[in-house]
């Protein structure tokens, strides 16, 4: 199974569509909200380069906003 991490927000509309569609599909991950995270807030910058969430790194594969074609290549769902 993938290592998943999602970078998001409670108020981002993109961040739960992402999350829903992870739990849709039986995917693990861990959520780390970056409102109230600093550090994890400045790690999600240095990995994406982007302040916009969410952010998602499916093993190393950084995925910004949910695009769903990319997540679900990066976690070989058909």
């Amino acid at each position: 199974m993938a290592s998943v991490t999602i970078y998001s927000t409670p108020s981002c509309v993109y961040c739960r569509m992402a999350k829903k569609f992870f739990e849709e599909n039986n995917v693990k991950y861990t959520e780390y909200n970056v409102a109230d995270d600093y550090e994890k807030a400045e790690e999600m910058i240095k990995k994406s380069g982007q302040q916009g969430v969410p952010v998602i790194d499916i093993d190393g594969k950084v995925i910004v906003g949910f695009d769903k074609a990319a997540i679900k290549e990066a976690l070989k769902i058909s």
